[in-house]
């Protein structure tokens, strides 16, 4: 049974985990942004790349700088599989798609995602009762899985699963089976919540600005994107084709004893990331503005971590960029998340976007 999260915010949450995004593949999740979107902004669109766009524009020219826009990026995708190579008894050799790896998903069931049907798998590890007669029984009895030792059992033959569709590069995704959240008192936990929780933040942040467009004196643009797990292909695309000096990285944040982050509400403020440093200006604004709403935000340097914002930035694609995130314990894995921690996200970056010129 679905322990349905409650609340109409709680509700979309629960949409979009449901929904399927592998990189390249984001229709589900689209759709569920793209009908909300459209509630807030001037204009919504799907662009060329696969991201959609939606604008709230600011004041007129000589009562603001409506063309210094500001590009807020959350990302569609998740951390999947894609199929390497189907074999002769008509199992799946997979690979991650994305910064995955087989113990963020376990052994579980499986959609295997065709161009119009959705096929039932189960992700496996072989058997425990193995010898050393058997190498990928001993990595997983070391716990040392690797994506060799994986594969998808289908129960179809391979003429059955070419007429179906399945080849090299069909995504592989966690089964809508085993995608409902779970409840653990003021917590929410699931698969995916990166970058669910974010785009739900970035929902809500866009109701918030709308209800102060008179006050907004520049541009937002809600970017959610296409590819960032693999290649932030989307953002870099979408930084190239819209206006706007500034992008700012809505993302879950690690919540890890080396970077002195902890579960609670209060958002995390990157400095830097593996791919680039965050331009201080701006995250002193967002830090600001967190405070402004009753907020400690918690400075912290990722560094095994990077975001849509950072690879723009890295790339010369921006001048100035931020990244704000929700803390979240298993990144990656079953995540979890404060639901007051998402609209701590979503109030601390609506502040900022009305209020900092």
């Amino acid at each position: 049974m679905h322990d349905g999260i409650t609340g109409s915010g709680n509700r979309l949450l629960d949409d979009l985990l449901m929904a399927r995004g592998p990189g390249g593949q984001e229709a589900e999740v689209r759709a569920v942004c793209h009908a909300e979107l459209t509630k807030h902004c001037d204009r919504v669109w799907t662009d060329p790349a696969g991201n959609l766009v939606g604008i709230i524009q600011g004041t007129t020219p000589g009562q603001g700088a409506t063309n210094d826009g500001v590009l807020v990026m959350a990302h569609l995708d998740e951390i999947a599989m894609v199929v390497k190579r189907v074999e002769p008894d008509g199992t799946l050799r997979v690979v991650a798609l994305g910064g995955a790896n087989p113990v963020n998903f376990g052994v579980c069931p499986v959609d295997i995602l065709t161009g119009g049907n959705v096929l039932r798998g189960v992700l496996s590890f072989g058997s425990m009762h193995a010898t050393r007669e058997s190498p990928q029984g001993q990595d997983v009895q070391s716990g040392a899985v690797h994506w060799k030792d994986v594969h998808v059992i289908t129960r179809m033959s391979v003429d059955a699963l070419r007429e179906a569709g399945v080849r090299p590069g069909t995504r592989v995704v966690l089964s809508q089976h085993w995608r409902t959240p779970w409840r653990v008192g003021d917590a929410v936990a699931a698969h995916f919540l990166d970058d669910r929780a974010p785009l739900l933040a970035c929902l809500e942040a866009a109701a918030l600005v709308a209800s102060r467009k008179q006050e907004l004196h520049r541009d937002v643009y809600f970017v959610f994107t296409t590819q960032e797990e693999e290649s932030n292909a989307g953002a870099m695309y979408a930084a190239r084709a819209l206006p706007g000096d500034t992008t700012i990285a809505v993302e879950v944040g690690p919540v890890m004893a080396e970077y002195g982050t902890r579960l609670c509400a209060d958002p995390i403020i990157s400095t830097g990331d593996m791919k680039a440093y965050y331009t201080r200006a701006v995250a002193e604004q967002l830090q600001r503005a967190g405070e402004r709403c009753g907020y400690d935000p918690q400075y912290a340097l990722l560094l095994d971590f990077a975001s849509d914002a950072s690879a723009v930035l890295a790339s010369g694609l921006c001048a100035q960029a931020g990244c704000i995130a929700i803390p979240t314990e298993n990144t990656h894995g079953f995540e979890m998340v404060l639901l007051e921690g998402i609209s701590a996200c979503a109030r601390t970056l609506s502040h900022y976007l009305v209020e900092t010129h």
